[in-house]
């Protein structure tokens, strides 16, 4: 979804003008409590609010406040997408939204090919019995992904989820349901340090935060592109102040979908692999970075089967 400028506040009082929906057809046996679960982070719901059939979801469109809901059946998803403005082109919006809502849901995910050639695997062919179909849900756009991964940078998830909420607020977009908007760049962009400090990011994080926003706002580098090349992307966010490699590869996997990420650096996925190896203590990042190189193009997906390893089976 596009996170273009604009200031992205609203009056709470003022009806959503622009409203598009979209009707996505589900694989059978799709798992959508994985994608719940992954959204269900914040249990202040300030942002998100989950139910067990249903996302909710405040977000900047275009720079107008927008609230995005999933509704859940057994067959299919449907969207709706309620922004606080004028949508005055709703069959371009429409294609757009249904594109990135089915890449939020995992559906272009090629997990049937991964599973068919790794079901076998003496490691990784257990996980995949206790979670078949396991997908990787995505976030709503790409700055989100990145914004994410650099707020939860060397931190616990606990402590990401509480800087998160504080950022949420301190943007100031508000939808006319309520909900708060994960704001975009432009959004980032207009606080000053001390708010960016004050909603817990460190000095270093600010200085990022401040870089990435200068290189979106020059036109230099492009997240939205959905023809981009993620690798050479990866490349580009690499050069800037603050994104190292564990940022890169998990922004362009929760943002694109890349299932080639490499999350060697990543503590949760070290854990899973000392549980799936029963190594006495947990592997360095070198040696889970050789032992993930041998799934690549699929090093991301084995990530997520790593990170679920204490996920109850499904019945």
């Amino acid at each position: 979804m596009n996170a273009h400028s604009g200031s992205g506040i609203s009056n709470a009082d003022q009806a959503p003008t622009g409203v598009v929906r979209a009707s996505i057809p589900l694989p059978a046996q799709y798992c959508r409590s994985d994608f719940m679960a992954f959204h269900r982070r914040d249990h202040e719901e300030v942002a998100e609010r989950v139910t067990p059939c249903s996302l909710t979801k405040g977000l900047s469109w275009d720079g107008y406040p927008a609230c995005l809901t999933i509704v859940f059946d057994e067959y299919q998803a449907e969207v709706r997408l309620d922004i606080d403005g004028d949508c005055n082109h709703p069959a371009p919006v429409a294609a757009l939204l249904e594109r990135r809502v089915r890449s939020m849901l995992g559906l272009t995910q090629p997990i049937e090919e991964f599973e068919r050639q790794y079901r076998q695997h003496p490691q990784l062919g257990v996980l995949i019995q206790r979670l078949p179909g396991l997908r990787i849900p995505l976030v709503a756009t790409p700055f989100e992904a990145l914004s994410w991964a650099i707020i939860g940078q060397q931190i616990s998830v606990h402590a990401a989820i509480s800087i998160r909420r504080r950022l949420i607020r301190a943007a100031g977009a508000r939808h006319s349901s309520g909900l708060w908007c994960y704001p975009n760049a432009h959004q980032i962009s207009q606080l000053d340090d001390s708010s960016l400090r004050a909603a817990g990011l460190s000095m270093s994080k600010t200085r990022t935060f401040r870089v990435l926003c200068d290189a979106l706002g020059s036109d230099g580098l492009q997240l939205e592109n959905e023809s981009c090349n993620v690798e050479a992307l990866g490349a580009e966010l690499l050069q800037l102040h603050g994104i190292g490699p564990w940022t890169v590869n998990y922004a362009l996997m929760r943002g694109y979908g890349w299932l080639d990420a490499s999350l060697h650096g990543d503590v949760a996925v070290q854990r899973g692999l000392a549980q799936l190896l029963a190594m006495p203590h947990k592997p360095s990042e070198a040696h889970t970075k050789s032992w993930l190189a041998d799934f690549s193009p699929w090093r991301g997906l084995v990530a997520a089967h790593l990170w679920a390893i204490d996920v109850a089976p499904r019945n």
